[in-house]
C-alpha cells in the first residue's frame, strides 16, 4: 500500500477517534475533537497531493479517498446535530437535522452511483465541484468545532474569536448545504447514463 492510500485509510481511524472525543466529556474534549478533525482533513489534502506529484494514483485511492471524506464529514455533521442537545449553545449557530439529511443523502446517492459504476468496471473519480464541496464542509465543521472549543481556551478566545466566529460559522454552514446539494445534482446528471440505462 502506497503512502497516499495509507493516509486515506488513516482517515477512517481518525474519524472513529474523533467521534469518541466529541462525546467524551472532559475539560478539553472539544479542543481534542477539533484537533483530530483538523488532522484528518489534512490527510485528505496530502493524500491527493502526494498521489498526483508522485504518480501514485490508484483505483483504490480513487474510490476510497472520497469515501473516507464522506464518512468523516457525515459523522461530524451528525455529531454536531447531537451535540446541540448536549451543550448550551449560546452562539445561536445550530446545525439543523434537515441540513444533515441533505448532506448525508447526497453522499449516499453519490456512493451508490460509484458502486454502480464499479459493477461496470468503471471508476468515477471526484470532480472539481465535489472537491469544492468537501472543502466547504470541512471549513464549516472546523468553524463549528471552534465555537464549541472556545470556552476551553480562556478569555482571549472570547475576545478574539467570538465577535466574528458565530456569523462566519453560520455562513459557512449555509454555503455547505447549497454546494452539497448542487454538486450532488450536477454529479448525478452528468453520470445519468449509468443508471438510466438499467431502469
Amino acid at each position: 500500500m502506497n503512502l497516499p492510500n495509507k493516509l486515506t485509510v488513516s482517515r477512517f481511524f481518525l474519524t472513529a477517534i474523533f467521534m469518541g472525543a466529541v462525546f467524551w466529556r472532559s475539560p478539553l474534549n472539544d479542543t481534542l475533537a477539533l484537533f483530530l478533525f483538523s488532522i484528518a482533513s489534512l490527510t485528505d489534502y496530502f493524500d491527493g497531493k502526494i498521489a498526483r506529484s508522485r504518480n501514485l494514483i490508484t483505483n483504490f485511492g480513487a474510490l476510497m479517498d472520497p469515501l473516507a471524506d464522506k464518512i468523516l464529514t457525515c459523522a461530524a455533521f451528525v455529531a454536531l446535530v447531537e451535540r446541540g442537545h448536549l451543550v448550551n449553545n449560546e452562539t445561536g449557530v445550530k446545525v439543523h437535522a434537515w441540513m444533515v439529511i441533505i448532506i448525508v443523502s447526497r453522499e449516499l446517492a453519490i456512493t451508490g452511483l460509484r458502486l454502480l459504476a464499479a459493477t461496470k468496471q468503471l471508476v468515477l473519480a471526484a470532480e472539481r465541484y465535489g472537491k469544492h464541496k468537501t472543502i466547504s464542509q470541512m471549513t464549516a465543521i472546523i468553524a463549528l468545532l471552534m465555537l464549541d472549543a472556545c470556552p476551553e481556551w480562556g478569555q482571549w478566545a472570547q475576545v478574539a474569536l467570538m465577535p466574528w466566529l458565530p456569523w462566519f460559522s453560520r455562513i459557512a454552514l449555509w454555503i455547505t448545504v447549497v454546494l452539497t446539494f448542487n454538486s450532488g445534482v450536477l454529479y448525478l446528471w452528468r453520470n445519468r447514463e449509468l443508471y438510466l440505462r438499467d431502469m
